[in-house]
């Protein structure tokens, strides 16, 4: 299912972030035209969350982001699972 939209680099796409994307035809066409670690980024940010509705919260606001035209999360320090050399 996950497979029609990548991941990122470091973190795979969630299957309820990929349903949270496929909700928004623009949500979904950002997240194709963002860089793969911008897609990391996103993931990583709706992963750190300890609390499934902080998940939810993060899930919608990461499908609101796109459709404004954000291409990193808003206040999010990055991914620290990657390695700082881009990948």
């Amino acid at each position: 299912m996950a497979s029609e939209l990548p991941g990122g680099p470091v973190h795979p796409l969630p299957p309820d972030l990929y349903e949270g994307l496929l909700i928004s035809d623009v949500a979904h066409a950002a997240w194709l035209d963002i860089t793969p670690l911008a897609r990391n980024e996103f993931i990583c940010w709706v992963e750190d969350a300890k609390q499934a509705a902080t998940r939810e919260r993060r899930i919608r606001r990461t499908r609101e982001e796109l459709e404004e035209g954000m291409r990193r999360p808003c206040c999010w320090p990055g991914c620290k699972h990657r390695e700082r050399n881009g990948k």
